[in-house]
């Protein structure tokens, strides 16, 4: 049930696969995961909001048959117990649905290094996908909260140049636009994050000590690049202007002198 239930919500959403590795030499590739701490995390917020939501619309439905009950109207007795059915039967579908979009949404998310850059990819709803450049990134931090402390896990910021701008992005798939900073992206959930920056911090430190990603280039390609080839016949006539030039310098002074 779970697999078919699965495909049907990637369809529905037109999720796209894995992403591919962001720009840099394919050896160095890191992909990093959010932790199973976080599913758990995930999944504790949705029980609550069910809960609630349980409660909502059990108490309607045993009021619709409490009323179906209480009343003499004999359609009254044959709508409110399936109104009372439509209750439950929205609960149980959208409970399962909304749990498949939750375990997708923890599963679908890609977080991957290279030595030049990073690509990181979030959500299902409103796909979210960004590549930073090592050349660019101004700040890594690690976040966490009271209860991600107590899972075990964190999240790890990162941000670039002009980070304080936000800019509308239309989502892959969704054909709508949301806001999003593209300076600033998220390693959420992850129970490594230590290991994450201490990564991205050397590998930061090659970028600076390599001129920010830049290839280096040979100083003889510099000087050969910086030569101009000039030709006689150019050198000649260049010669030529600058002694036409002179004469109506002359001219001129001494027509401003009479």
């Amino acid at each position: 049930m779970a697999n078919p239930l699965r495909g049907m919500v990637i369809r529905i959403l037109r999720l796209p696969p894995e992403p591919p590795a962001p720009f840099g030499e394919e050896q160095s590739l890191h992909v990093f995961r959010a932790s199973p701490q976080f599913l758990k995390y995930k999944i504790a917020t949705w029980c609550i909001g069910q809960a609630f939501l349980a409660l909502l619309l059990g108490g309607g439905a045993i009021a619709c048959l409490v009323a179906a009950i209480a009343v003499d109207e004999p359609e009254a007795r044959i709508l409110l117990p399936l109104a009372a059915l439509a209750m439950v039967l929205f609960l149980i579908g959208q409970a399962a649905f909304s749990f498949m979009t939750l375990r997708l949404d923890y599963e679908m998310r890609w977080y991957k290094v290279t030595d030049r850059s990073l690509r990181i990819r979030e959500g299902i709803w409103f796909v979210r996908e960004m590549t930073m450049t090592f050349a660019n990134i101004q700040n890594i931090e690690i976040t966490q909260g009271p209860i991600q402390r107590w899972l075990g896990i964190s999240d790890l910021k990162v941000q670039t140049a002009g980070g304080g701008g936000a800019v509308n992005v239309q989502s892959e798939g969704q054909g709508k636009q949301q806001v999003f900073n593209m300076h600033l992206g998220y390693f959420r959930g992850v129970d490594n994050a230590e290991h994450i920056l201490k990564l991205m911090q050397e590998r930061l430190r090659r970028q600076k000590s390599t001129g920010l990603g830049d290839h280096d280039e040979a100083p003889d390609e510099q000087d050969n690049s910086a030569k101009l080839s000039v030709s006689p016949a150019t050198l000649e006539a260049a010669k030529s202007l600058l002694e036409e030039a002179r004469g109506f310098r002359a001219a001129a002074t001494q027509l401003a002198q009479h």
